[in-house]
């Protein structure tokens, strides 16, 4: 199958998915969620596969948003606009890494920024090297990171997420595996998967899909947060100082705190 935005490779014990977009530090945009929604199929399809890795090509694992994409007219042919289509479409994906019955694994060497994190936050295991960041920037243009939030808040808790939302200050990989943002710090990630994957290959796909359905039951589940996240993020991606924003810095390069030359 032919990708777009990501190389896809399938491995005796896993699928290896990389993030293959390093011209625009792997942001995400409407291909990049339709190939990884393609890729999920192919594992789901495959009743030997039990274990998907995502990986990031080049120094940036993930920097969210691809901001030329938002640059774009907010509205559709059909009137719906662009933000909640958007918002609701990499939800899902989020939403469907976290329930898919298969173990997903995401290997960072670098950094991740914004829907980066969710990502990340959506992994079942996280494995990251000691050059790796983790930031939320989102509220330097005026934005949250709603779609990221709820997921990020499962695996980290409350204050955790809310503090790197508030601040938009980078957290270290160091800091990052003291708030199990991060499973394991290594900078030999194939020797640690070989060994989950030993382990992994033996539990049947039906207890994986068992195991993520029932522990999603133990907090909220993201599935109740939808709305508000992709409603919230439609109303703020929908302001006109936000848009502005983005298109100075999708077209000039321009920082949101630096004033219109």
């Amino acid at each position: 199958m032919e990708y777009r935005a990501l190389k896809v490779r399938r491995q005796p014990e896993a699928l290896r998915i990389v993030i293959d977009r390093p011209g625009q530090d792997n942001s995400i945009n409407g291909d990049l969620i339709e190939d990884l929604h393609s890729a999920l199929d192919l594992a789901e399809a495959d009743p030997a596969l039990r274990l998907i890795v995502l990986e990031g090509s080049g120094p940036v694992f993930c920097s969210g948003m691809d901001f030329a994409d938002a640059a774009r007219d907010a509205t559709t042919e059909g009137g719906r606009t662009l933000p909640t289509e958007g918002g609701r479409a990499f939800y899902g994906l989020l939403r469907r890494l976290t329930t898919l019955p298969r173990i997903v694994v995401s290997v960072v060497d670098g950094r991740v920024t914004g829907g980066g994190v969710g990502l990340v936050a959506a992994s079942d295991f996280v494995y990251a090297s000691e050059r790796s960041s983790f930031a939320l920037p989102e509220a330097l243009w005026g934005l949250l990171p709603c779609c990221v939030t709820p997921f990020l808040i499962r695996r980290i808790g409350f204050q955790p997420a809310y503090a790197m939302t508030m601040s938009t200050l980078p957290v270290t990989a160091a800091r990052a595996a003291e708030l199990r943002l991060v499973d394991e710090l290594t900078d030999h990630a194939e020797r640690t998967l070989r060994r989950l994957a030993s382990r992994i290959t033996k539990i049947d796909a039906s207890v994986i899909a068992d195991g993520k359905r029932y522990f999603a039951r133990m907090g909220t589940s993201p599935e109740e947060l939808e709305e508000v996240a992709v409603a919230e993020f439609a109303r703020l991606m929908s302001s006109p100082a936000v848009r502005d924003r983005i298109t100075g810095f999708a077209t000039e390069r321009r920082m949101p705190w630096e004033t219109v030359r």
